[in-house]
C-alpha cells in the first residue's frame, strides 16, 4: 500500500496540503444517491498514467498535456463532471481509443489551480463507474458516449462482514510493519465506516500494477471485488514480511567497519532464503571445474589468482561481476582440446566429391594436409584463401572440408567490419566488455582444432576505431598465431592447429601483407559443362527435397538445363541457377496439388512459361559492319563479359577523348596505345598529320558500369588502328592484353572466365598473351574445343590477327591541311 506522509481531518474532507492525497469520508448512503442522480449520457474523457480512479476517493492529479489542460477547463467552467479512465501503456502521449481502457469512473472536479512550473493541477473525486459505448470526439480532446454500471448492494452476511474485518486488519498490519507508511493513515482506515468505500480507498492505495487496480474496478459483485483486494494485501504483507524476517536475521550493531560486513551477510540470507548458493560455494564451484582443464600453468595461475580476489570482493560491487564473467569464460574456452582428425584419405575424398563437383585444387590441397598430418603427427595447419566469383561455392566449402577431416565448423563473416575490437575483444575493465569474435568463436567449437572460415575477407573496412585487415595479421601468421593476444582474456591462446580459411571476391582490396600469408586458390567460374553435372548431381535433388518432390515427380533433361543456363542465368557461379530450379520445382508443386497431372519431365514450353520473366539477353557478338569497333574480353566480380569497344574521329587539334566511367589504369591504357600507333604510323600507312588535325574519342558502351584495369590495352589499339586505316576487324574475334610503349603484349588475370564469357556470347576466335597459356591449359580440353587461341608477344601480330587486309566500302576521307 502507498499512503502520503501527512493527512488533515475535516468534517467531509481528509486534504492534505499541495502533491498530497486527498481522501473524502463516504458513507453507504452517498453511494445510493449517486447511484439515483442523472449524469450526462456523453462525457469528456481524461487518461490517467498509472493509476485507476474508485468511486468515492478523492485525489489530486496533475495534468500537463495541452488536450487534457484544454478539457480541465473547460468542464471546470460547466458542470465539472468528466470521465477518467486509466491509460495501457503510460509511455503513449496522445492516447486513442485502443490506448485506453473501456471501463472508467465519472469523476467530479472539486477544485482547480495553477502550480508554479505552469502544470495545471485538479482534486477530483469519483462518483461512479460507467462503460464507454463508443468515442464521438477525439479533437480537442477525447469525448465518449458512456452507460453507467449499476453496483449491487452491500449485503451484510458474515461472510461479508468477516472479510471486510480481514481487509481493515491487514490494512492496518501493513500501515505498521511498513516503515515508508505513515501511522496516521491507520487513523484513516479505522474512520471509514463504509465497506464499498473500504474497498475503492484500499483499491486506490495499492501497490501494483495498473492492469491489476483495472481488474478490480471492473469486477460487477462487490464480495469478488472485496476477495480481489484481500489477495493483493496479503501478498504484500507475506512481502514485508519476509523482509523483515531477513533483516532481522542480519541485524548486528552496526558501526563503520561492520558495514560491509553486514551487506555480504544479507545477500547471503537473502540467497538462503531463496534457495541460492551462497557466493563462496560458487567460486569453489568454479575453483573445481577449474582443476579438470587441461589448460597450461600460466592460465591456471591467471584463474586461481581471480577467484582468490572474487573471494575478497563484496558481491555487490559492481567489479564483482566483472571478474565472476571472466573467470567464468577462460574455463568455457577449450584450452588444449582437440577433435581427433579423420586420416582416411579415401573417405575424406569421397566426402569433398560428393557435397562440391569439380574444385579439384581446393580437394587435392586439403588431401595433401592430411597425408603430412597423418605422417608427422603434427603440423601448422595451412591459411587458405579460396577466391573466386560468388556462387562457386566457396562458404560451403568450408562445411565440407570440416566434414571430410572430422573437425568442428565455425564461420565468421568478415564483410562490413570496422572495429579491430570486434576481432581481439576489448578489455575486460571496461563496462559491458566481451571477448573478440576469434575467441567467442572458439568457446562456440568447443575445440582448439575447428575449420574457420573467414568469410568475405575482401569486404573489411577500416575507420577511426582500428584497422581490423591490420588485427588479422597476427590471426593468420604461422609464426605468430601460436599466441594470439586477445584484450579480454588477456593471456596467449594457440591458434595454430586451427585450419583457417579465407573467402574472397576480389583480391586488389585485400592488404599486400594479408595477402602474402595466405595461400590463394583461385575457385574460377565454371563451365556450362561443370554447371550441368552440379545441377544434377547437387541443385535438382536438394529442390526436389526441399519441395518434396519425388524423382519420378521432377525431372529435367541435360538439354533442358543447358537452356535454364544460357537463357535465365549470368553468372559463373551456380547461385542464380538454383533459384530458377527451385522456381520449376514451385510451378511442378503447385500443378501437382491442383490434380493437373504436370509431365515429370519439363519440356521446353513448361521453362519458358515458368522462367519467361527472368529471360536475359545473351550479349552475343556483333559482327563490326564500320572499322573502329572490336570486341574485348573483361573480368567483373560476377565473372566474365564481353566488352565492346568504339572508336571516332571528328575535325580538332589532336585532342584523345574517353568516355564509358574509365578508371586510371583504363584510361593509361588508352594514352599508351595512341603514343604506340603514333609512333608507328609509318609501318602502317598512317599520315601523322591525322593526328595533330582530327580528334580522337574512344567509348566504352554501359556507360553507367564502372570500368578499370590494364587487360583492355591491346583492344585499344586495336580500335584506333583500325579507324584510321578503315581496315575492318575480322569477325567473331575478342582479345585481351596489356600492351606496353615497345609494342609488347602482356599477360592479364580472369582467363577461365573471360574465355567462358567468349564462349557464351559465339566468339570463335581468342587473341592473348603468350604467358597466358598456362591458364588455358588448366581448363579442361572438352570445355574449348570450338574455339580457336592465338597467342601473341608484339602488338604487331595482334593487327596481322585482327585486322582484314582489305579496307571499308566506303573509306573515310581524311581533308588534311
Amino acid at each position: 500500500m502507498t499512503f502520503n506522509k501527512r493527512f488533515a481531518l475535516n468534517s467531509d474532507l481528509l486534504q492534505e496540503e499541495e502533491g498530497q492525497e486527498v481522501i473524502s469520508v463516504i458513507t453507504d448512503s452517498d453511494f445510493e444517491d449517486d447511484e439515483k442522480r442523472v449524469y450526462p449520457e456523453s462525457l469528456p474523457i481524461l487518461p490517467l498514467r498509472n493509476t485507476v480512479m474508485y468511486p468515492g476517493v478523492v485525489f489530486p492529479v496533475t495534468v500537463g498535456r495541452d488536450k487534457s489542460i484544454k478539457l480541465i477547463k473547460d468542464a471546470y467552467k460547466k458542470n465539472r463532471i468528466i470521465g477518467v479512465v486509466a491509460q495501457k501503456d503510460q509511455e503513449t502521449e496522445d492516447p486513442q481509443d485502443t490506448d485506453i481502457y473501456t471501463t472508467g469512473t465519472l469523476a467530479h472536479i472539486i477544485k482547480m489551480f495553477k502550480m508554479p512550473d505552469g502544470n495545471t493541477t485538479v482534486i477530483i473525486q469519483g462518483k461512479r463507474k460507467f462503460d464507454i459505448q463508443e468515442l464521438t470526439q477525439t479533437d480537442p480532446y477525447l469525448k465518449a458516449k458512456v452507460s453507467y454500471i449499476q453496483e449491487d448492494k452491500t449485503d451484510e452476511s458474515e461472510e461479508t462482514l468477516a472479510l471486510i474485518d480481514n481487509i481493515r486488519d491487514i490494512a492496518s498490519r501493513i500501515v505498521e510493519i511498513s516503515p515508508n507508511i505513515p501511522t496516521e493513515a491507520n487513523f484513516a482506515l479505522k474512520n471509514i465506516n463504509s465497506p464499498k468505500f473500504l474497498v475503492n480507498f484500499i483499491s486506490s492505495n495499492l501497490n501494483v500494477s495498473v492492469d491489476d487496480k483495472q481488474d478490480i474496478l471492473e469486477t460487477a459483485v462487490f464480495i469478488d471485488r472485496a476477495k480481489l483486494v484481500y489477495t493483493h494485501l496479503d501478498k504484500e504483507l507475506q512481502m514485508l514480511e519476509l523482509k523483515n524476517k531477513i533483516q532481522t536475521k542480519v541485524k548486528v550493531d552496526l558501526d563503520q567497519q561492520q558495514k560491509e560486513y553486514f551487506l555480504q551477510q544479507q545477500i547471503r540470507a537473502i540467497q538462503e532464503e531463496l534457495g541460492h548458493e551462497s557466493p563462496d560455494k560458487e567460486i569453489e564451484s568454479l575453483r573445481a571445474r577449474g582443476r579438470k582443464k587441461k589448460w597450461g600453468d600460466q592460465v591456471a595461475k591467471a584463474f586461481n589468482k581471480e577467484l582468490d580476489r572474487l573471494l575478497r570482493m563484496n558481491p555487490a560491487t559492481p567489479d564483482y561481476s566483472v571478474s565472476l564473467n571472466y573467470a567464468e569464460v577462460l574455463l568455457e574456452l577449450p584450452w588444449n582440446e582437440f577433435s581427433k582428425d579423420s586420416f582416411d584419405l579415401v573417405k575424406a575424398k569421397e566426402i569433398l566429391d560428393a557435397d562440391h563437383f569439380g574444385l579439384e585444387e581446393v580437394k587435392e590441397r586439403i588431401l595433401e594436409f592430411l597425408a603430412v598430418l597423418k605422417l608427422k603427427g603434427n603440423m601448422k595447419s595451412p591459411i587458405l584463401c579460396l577466391f573466386g566469383p560468388p556462387g562457386v561455392g566457396k562458404t560451403s566449402l568450408g562445411k565440407s572440408i570440416a566434414r571430410a577431416m572430422g573437425r568442428e565448423y565455425v564461420r565468421m563473416s568478415l564483410g562490413g567490419l570496422h572495429d579491430e575490437s570486434e576481432l581481439r575483444g576489448h578489455r575486460k575493465t571496461y563496462i559491458g566488455a566481451m571477448p573478440g569474435r576469434i575467441v567467442q568463436s572458439l568457446k562456440k567449437a568447443g575445440t582448439s582444432n575447428p575449420v574457420f572460415v573467414l568469410d568475405e575477407i575482401d569486404k573489411i573496412g577500416s575507420d577511426f576505431r582500428g584497422d581490423p585487415s591490420s588485427a588479422l595479421l597476427e590471426i593468420l601468421d604461422p609464426e605468430q598465431n601460436n599466441a594470439f593476444h586477445d584484450n579480454y582474456v588477456d593471456l596467449d591462446y594457440d591458434l595454430s592447429n586451427i585450419l583457417f580459411i579465407a573467402t574472397a571476391n576480389r583480391m586488389d582490396t585485400v592488404q599486400p601483407a594479408l595477402r602474402d600469408r595466405m595461400e590463394i586458390i583461385d575457385i574460377s567460374g565454371y563451365t556450362v559443362e561443370e554447371k550441368i553435372g552440379i545441377a544434377k548431381q547437387h541443385l535438382v535433388p536438394k529442390q526436389r527435397k526441399e519441395h518434396g518432390l519425388k524423382a519420378q515427380q521432377f525431372k529435367i533433361s541435360d538439354k533442358n538445363l543447358e537452356r535454364v543456363i544460357d537463357h535465365y542465368t549470368r553468372e559463373s557461379g551456380v547461385r542464380t541457377l538454383d533459384k530458377r530450379l527451385a522456381a520449376l520445382c514451385r510451378y511442378q508443386a503447385k500443378e501437382l496439388v491442383y490434380g493437373n497431372s504436370p509431365k515429370p519431365s519439363l519440356t521446353n514450353q513448361t521453362i519458358a512459361q515458368v522462367l519467361n520473366k527472368y529471360k536475359m539477353e545473351k550479349d552475343l557478338h556483333e559482327d563490326p559492319d564500320i572499322a573502329g569497333v572490336v570486341t574485348g574480353l573483361a573480368w567483373t566480380a560476377v565473372g566474365g563479359d564481353i566488352l565492346f569497344v568504339e572508336s571516332s574521329l571528328t575535325r580538332g587539334k589532336g585532342k584523345l577523348t574517353l568516355t564509358g566511367q574509365l578508371g586510371e589504369v583504363m584510361k593509361e591504357s588508352a594514352i599508351t596505345a595512341s603514343t604506340w600507333l603514333k609512333a608507328h604510323a609509318e609501318q602502317y600507312k598512317i599520315d601523322t598529320v591525322i593526328f595533330d588535325q582530327y580528334d580522337l574519342h574512344i567509348h566504352f558502351p554501359a556507360g553507367a558500369v564502372p570500368k578499370d584495369g590494364p587487360s583492355a590495352g591491346i583492344t585499344i589499339l586495336t580500335s584506333l588502328t583500325s579507324l584510321i586505316t578503315q581496315r575492318k576487324v575480322k569477325s567473331n574475334l575478342a582479345m585481351t592484353g596489356e600492351i606496353t610503349l615497345r609494342g609488347k603484349v602482356l599477360p592479364v588475370g580472369g582467363i577461365k572466365e573471360k574465355i567462358l564469357a567468349a564462349k557464351r556470347a559465339g566468339i570463335k576466335e581468342i587473341i592473348m598473351s603468350s604467358s597466358n597459356r598456362k591458364d588455358v591449359e588448366d581448363i579442361k580440353a572438352e570445355y574449348i574445343t570450338d574455339l580457336h587461341i592465338h597467342y601473341v608477344d608484339k602488338m604487331s601480330e595482334v593487327l596481322d590477327l585482327a585486322l582484314l587486309k582489305s579496307k571499308v566500302k566506303n573509306p573515310l576521307h581524311f581533308e588534311l591541311k
